[in-house]
């Protein structure tokens, strides 16, 4: 009987549980944005860096769309540019400080589609979560 009860519970959790697609979450697919240590700047000299995402767990993430917003502090003449999965960093930088920001991501999955027996369309989300944050201190000496 026990046996059958602890059954019956995880049947109920893979029924209730939040993601469309129950492996994909135990397997924890999700985006995420890389943990850098971002290089130090020099005020009047340039600069370059970057902020990698990807879909952790998922070896078709060049098949998502990815969608970045930065908020917070940017020193002036530093440029932020959005390369697919990268967000950069780049420009000449006219202020000392430290610069604290906030880099959000939102991924578009590939979705795969198909019909059911009665013609509706069944789409196939693969991710547990679309999105994600991470801050950021950019230091400019």
């Amino acid at each position: 009987m026990k046996r059958y009860s602890i059954f019956a519970l995880f049947f109920l959790f893979l029924l209730f549980i939040n993601c469309e697609n129950v492996i994909d979450c135990i397997i924890n697919v999700r985006p995420e944005l890389h943990d850098v240590k971002l290089k130090v700047g020099y005020s009047d000299k340039y600069y370059f860096d970057k902020i990698t995402a990807e879909v952790k767990n998922e070896p078709n993430d060049n098949s998502y769309d990815y969608y970045f917003d930065v908020y917070g502090d940017v020193p002036n003449g530093i440029e932020i540019i959005y390369d697919y999965r990268d967000v950069i960093l780049e420009g000449i930088p006219t202020e000392k400080g430290r610069f604290t920001f906030t880099v959000y991501l939102d991924v578009d999955p590939y979705v795969d589609y198909y019909y059911d027996d009665y013609g509706d369309v069944i789409y196939d989300d693969s991710l547990c979560t679309d999105s994600t944050s991470k801050n950021y201190t950019l230091v400019i000496k």
